[in-house]
């Protein structure tokens, strides 16, 4: 019954092409750029600290933004006004009514997706700025808007035309065309923007998002921004949120090594619990005074199992949990093919690559746009007892530090807490 419901919806939505269509006759106001994520279900990612920098420093900030900025002021943080942000309207959409009641009640403006004033502006707003496609915000409204693709990695692994295996870019056949055309009828289009963080980027993101090298934006990730404690702006924190890092302040306190593990989804991550003992590694966590907060993928494999685990030293962080919240409060990061290595490399801080299915990974996954070894030169494990000694090595020194810092500056032309602030330059300048 549900696979029919979601059958009917899938295709249901081609119902609403005419509304698109008439979309395009509506006046837009450049002044009101509005923001999503996810498909409208997260507040996360590029959009979302993005549009609290610009909500922070426009005009049009409501008095509750405004005493928090003057008390985070006064409490000693950075804070540069951008003139730039002087009377744009940031506004979020979203389809989940939490989300919406949490900004509203910290003073930032945000409403429902199928509200009728988040109709109205959705018609309205002249930018869009999201991270997987249109549809965060709204895509059958969105006719005449300018489209900004903030998109939500910078990795190794080959991403949407590169990917040959994505069946919604390469249908092999009449039927897979048939079958994801509503797929590529509400995604990218060339008349899109992209975000990206450097030159190779650039070349690689026009061609895996067949754009024109004018309709790409290397500004670097407003996401990445919030890695730097200079950056300057005031992260506003949902209840999961805040009780991590909570959490993560009182371990700081008591001198705890805080690990961070964070891996992709892919079939052979459940060969993780054959590889890795958590009731030994959690003794090992204890016995060196560590900690080890881990955030699976929402489509992880083992995602089931680490929701049951308690362990004193193993926190497991809910899934609407945004990484970016906390990656830079780590002090160690075991790594396997997550793009959040990429991200974790601007800190230049210790990692181990932990591939202990990597045998099965390389079979599996995706092509790579680089050599595995160049992109991740980190000290490997593959067992549990190997992780444990890699930890202690690389903590002791860590000499992965030079051939880091060179994939780094192939990925990043700019390794700063400014990116929110070029992107919108480059925004205005439209």
């Amino acid at each position: 019954m549900r696979q029919i419901i979601n059958g009917m919806k899938y295709w249901g939505q081609l119902l609403l092409l005419p509304i698109y269509w008439l979309s395009f006759l509506f006046p837009r106001d450049k002044h009101i750029w509005l923001f999503g994520s996810t498909f409208g279900r997260r507040f996360a990612d590029n959009p979302r600290y993005l549009y609290l920098y610009v909500s922070q420093h426009s005009d049009r900030a409501s008095e509750q933004v405004k005493t928090g900025i003057a008390d985070w002021k006064k409490a000693g943080h950075a804070f540069m006004e951008n003139e730039n942000c002087k009377g744009i309207r940031p506004i979020w959409l979203s389809h989940d009514k939490e989300i919406v009641s949490f900004l509203n009640e910290n003073g930032y403006e945000a409403y429902a997706y199928h509200s009728l004033k988040g109709i109205w502006y959705a018609l309205r707003g002249k930018v869009y700025l999201f991270d997987n496609y249109s549809k965060d915000i709204n895509f059958w409204l969105s006719g005449g808007a300018v489209k900004i693709n903030l998109w939500h990695g910078v990795g190794n692994k080959c991403i949407n035309y590169d990917n040959k295996h994505d069946k919604v870019r390469h249908p092999k056949n009449g039927w897979e065309r048939f079958k994801y055309f509503p797929r590529r009828l509400s995604d990218e289009k060339p008349s899109h923007y992209i975000l990206t963080t450097s030159p190779m980027m650039s070349e690689i993101f026009a061609r895996a998002f067949q754009v024109p090298e004018n309709h790409v934006i290397e500004a670097g990730y407003p996401r990445n921004d919030i890695l730097f404690e200079e950056c300057g702006l005031q992260n506003l924190y949902q209840k999961e949120e805040q009780i991590l890092i909570q959490h993560i302040e009182e371990w700081k306190i008591q001198g705890k090594t805080i690990l961070g593990y964070l891996p992709t989804f892919r079939p052979s991550e459940a060969k993780f619990f054959e590889v890795c003992d958590l009731v030994e590694f959690n003794s090992y966590l204890k016995a060196n005074n560590m900690v080890l907060v881990c955030k699976l993928h929402p489509k992880s494999a083992c995602k089931g199992a680490f929701d049951k685990i308690e362990y004193s030293h193993i926190y497991n962080v809910p899934a609407e949990v945004d990484v970016n919240c906390f990656l830079g409060k780590l002090d160690l990061l075991i790594a396997d093919y997550s793009s959040v290595y990429s991200d974790y490399m601007l800190l230049d801080r210790p990692v181990v690559a932990f591939h202990y299915d990597y045998e099965e990974y390389s079979k599996d996954t995706r092509d790579s746009y680089f050599d595995f070894e160049e992109y991740m030169p980190e000290v490997r494990a593959y067992n549990r007892t190997e992780l444990e000694e890699s930890i202690q090595k690389v903590l002791q020194r860590d000499e992965a530090v030079e051939k880091r810092k060179g994939i780094r500056g192939k990925l990043y032309k700019e390794v700063d807490y400014q990116s929110a602030e070029r992107l919108i330059t480059w925004i205005m300048n439209l």
